[in-house]
């Protein structure tokens, strides 16, 4: 008769024991540059929206079937996405980055473009771009919601005629999400202390949102109050910059930001301790692998319900082991200075971005990836028990 403190040891070991099931959605994008997650008809599921070379597409949750919104909005590729409900009308609104000519870091005729999609009716029909204002190297942006407002930030690799990562700041955009989509858009510069970004993260501050933006020159933490943007650098400056990041949680309230380092590195990282309301606080850095090539796509998320939360990391070159693919970072006993590696896709996933979301609506995080060199988009279906 097995003991009920070893019953309890089972079922938490049992629940611990990570299990994806792969599925493929399309296995002929072109690059799958960048990726969001939101609802797009309205009917209360997750659908996937790719940011692919020539197209900005959608993948209708349940039959999964692409639809196209727009196509070959400028001569170079589209870049990035940005996808979220802001009117609180159960749909989401929807921008893209594109002309992507990272070479090209002062004419933003020939580098760099930023587009509201307006909604169709039917949103299986094309949509309508509306052109905004950019800087030249338009490489990231996200939507947040802050100080009763909606903005968007878009945020270039380079700073204008930038070379080798030296020259002008890069201007990080934030465009006031108006009443009237088709109306002027205000913006503002709201930092320029970088030569070089890669991404950022919407973070939650409690009663308002905030960005932690990684680059050359380290995390810099980025919000607003009372109509006012500010930005303060973090303790954390990264092995060569820093390209990928992410928040996370562990235990209570502890939380750590884990990065790729340097951009388009071969480290992934875990910060332990560091907290974006107090950017000077000191914080732990702790080294999970350097086996990467190419690291490009980074989430966290309690995939295995441990209390803790997880780390996914996907790279899209052959390391030295001639690898590629996506790994989850585990920690035990809530934290990483001791943790547990394990594949989630060994080989059949060039990642490009990868992002977590409940697209079945279990109560578990999926994880959602798009391949470059495989052409591959892919859901991994959470399956742990």
């Amino acid at each position: 008769m097995i003991s009920p403190f070893l019953s309890l040891f089972l079922a938490f070991q049992t629940a611990s024991e990570p299990k994806f099931e792969a599925q493929v959605i399309d296995p002929n994008i072109s690059i799958g540059y960048g990726m969001a997650i939101g609802d797009v008809d309205g009917d209360g599921k997750q659908d996937i929206l790719l940011a692919d070379k020539t197209e900005i597409v959608w993948y209708r949750n349940g039959d999964w079937k692409r639809h196209i919104m727009v196509a070959n909005l400028t001569v170079s590729d589209n870049v990035c996405i940005a996808a979220r409900d802001l009117d609180g009308d159960g749909k989401v609104e929807v921008a893209v980055g594109a002309q992507w000519n990272p070479g090209e870091t002062s004419d933003p005729e020939k580098s760099g473009a930023v587009f509201y999609l307006h909604r169709p009716a039917d949103p299986t029909q094309k949509w309508t771009p509306k052109p905004l204002h950019h800087e030249p190297t338009t490489h990231r942006m996200r939507w947040i919601k802050t100080d009763g407002k909606a903005y968007l930030i878009v945020v270039p690799l380079h700073g204008r005629g930038n070379k080798n990562g030296e020259g002008e700041g890069v201007k990080v955009m934030a465009y006031e999400f108006p009443e009237n989509p088709a109306a002027d858009w205000k913006y503002e510069v709201i930092d320029e202390s970088m030569h070089l970004t890669h991404n950022l993260d919407v973070i939650d501050l409690g009663t308002e949102e905030g960005i932690l933006l990684g680059g050359k020159e380290g995390v810099r933490m980025i919000s607003v109050a009372r109509g006012k943007w500010k930005n303060e650098p973090m303790t954390i400056s990264g092995h060569g910059g820093i390209g990928e990041l992410r928040l996370g949680n562990l235990s209570g309230e502890n939380r750590f930001i884990t990065t790729v380092e340097p951009m388009h590195g071969n480290s992934l990282v875990v910060y332990e301790g560091a907290n974006p309301t107090s950017p000077s606080t000191l914080s732990n850095r702790i080294l999970l692998t350097d086996k990467l090539k190419e690291g490009h796509a980074l989430v966290t998320g309690d995939f295995l319900n441990l209390g803790s939360e997880q780390i996914a990391i996907g790279w899209r070159n052959p390391n030295n082991q001639q690898e590629i693919g996506i790994k989850l970072f585990i920690p035990k006993n809530g934290s990483f200075s001791q943790f547990e590696e394990v594949w989630i896709d060994q080989n059949g996933m060039a990642c490009e971005d990868i992002q977590a979301a409940d697209l079945d609506g279990d109560g578990r995080l999926d994880l959602i990836a798009s391949g470059r060199s495989t052409k591959n988009l892919k859901i991994y279906w959470n399956r742990s028990q």
